[in-house]
């Protein structure tokens, strides 16, 4: 369903930090610098995973008791966790019905004085109209974040993901384009708030400053070097792995491209859709739940997986649905009807079409 493409070069680079990189953080550092430098931005911040490059970069703002933080219905609750580790609330907005991104419109319906910041998920890879988004930030001012967890490699009118926002942020988990096993970065350009989070990530002590001497009670968010140096190898490769995935997404729309009424990933406006994984929008022709679909598929022996659930319908905010169920009413439809097919980086031609054989029994089956 899901996993990375390691070879013999990660294997030689985590074997020279296995020898040589116990006294530093070698690989930390490169990688944190390149990454960065690869989207534009002046500062990387490496961490253990993306939840806490989110929650970093939150605390780092000042978010807190009676702030509110808004964020699409329709994304992993990583997105919104730190908003309520902050014990902030997070307001939930509709999505968009053809790239399933967060909707400029509800965005702008969801603002209150209490509104501390704004995070865009490109969901899938796929990317939302960050134009309406920025000018909503800009005359609003409120600041804006780019979770870019699954889109590293997409770009939305020539500018890379990532690259949007006060801050973004990635995962290298063990599912993502570029894994480190679990892992995350947090990148910024204001020196500022850089500062700010490098002194968060490690107990309150400020680099260069007294050993053992710690100014607050902060977090442990560091990351480790085997870490980065599987993220340091796996990013050299980074266009090889882009291309696979977009090799994967092109099989899936070629082949299952005369059936009616499905929907995939879109291209984004002037821009490239790296394809995190692939999503298959059922049409509501099928009358077919996306739990149903996914039952069906396991049957036949392919794997398959939701989309996301709308946040307000899990039980980790209660008594949430009925209400948001009416205000967004595009992300309860939308997930409701779509699924992942698998993305394995070492996926098959072979596989992919047994998996587009499932679908196209499944689907028949409803026609």
């Amino acid at each position: 369903m899901a996993g990375p493409w390691i070879t013999e070069h990660e294997i030689k680079v985590v074997e020279d930090c296995m020898r040589n990189g116990w006294y530093n953080y070698g690989y930390v550092e490169k990688f944190q610098g390149e990454f960065a430098a690869y989207h534009g931005r002046k500062f990387g911040i490496m961490t253990p995973n993306c939840t806490h490059a989110i929650h970093l970069l939150l605390t780092a703002m000042g978010i807190g008791d009676g702030d509110e933080v808004i964020l699409p219905e329709c994304t992993w609750i990583a997105s919104g966790a730190g908003i309520s580790y902050l014990r902030a609330t997070p307001v939930f907005c509709d999505i968009d019905p053809v790239h399933w991104c967060i909707d400029p419109a509800s965005v702008e319906c969801a603002i209150t004085p209490r509104t501390k910041a704004i995070i865009a998920v490109d969901i899938f890879g796929n990317m939302p109209d960050w134009d309406r988004l920025a000018e909503i930030s800009r005359r609003h001012g409120i600041p804006l974040i780019d979770d870019a967890a699954e889109a590293l490699g997409s770009t939305y009118k020539g500018v890379r993901a990532g690259k949007f926002g006060v801050g973004s942020v990635f995962s290298f988990h063990r599912t993502k384009t570029v894994v480190t096993g679990e892992g995350g970065m947090l990148l910024l350009d204001d020196e500022r708030l850089y500062e700010r989070c490098m002194f968060l990530r490690d107990h309150g002590r400020k680099p260069g400053g007294p050993a053992y001497y710690n100014y607050e009670v902060t977090y442990k968010y560091m990351p480790f070097n085997l870490q980065a140096a599987v993220g340091y190898a796996q990013f050299q490769r980074i266009e090889e792995l882009i291309r696979k995935k977009r090799w994967i997404f092109e099989r899936y729309k070629e082949k299952l491209s005369d059936i009616d009424d499905i929907m995939f990933n879109p291209e984004p406006d002037q821009g490239f859709n790296s394809v995190w994984i692939t999503g298959l929008l059922i049409g509501k022709r099928y009358k077919l739940g996306k739990l149903d679909m996914i039952e069906k598929m396991k049957a036949l022996g392919a794997p398959a997986r939701p989309f996301f659930y709308p946040l307000s319908s899990l039980p980790a905010y209660p008594g949430q649905e009925a209400a948001h169920r009416a205000r967004n009413p595009v992300a309860y439809d939308v997930c409701s009807r779509g699924i992942n097919l698998p993305g394995a980086l070492l996926l098959t031609e072979e596989q992919i079409d047994f998996v587009c054989g499932a679908v196209r029994r499944v689907l028949a089956e409803r026609a």
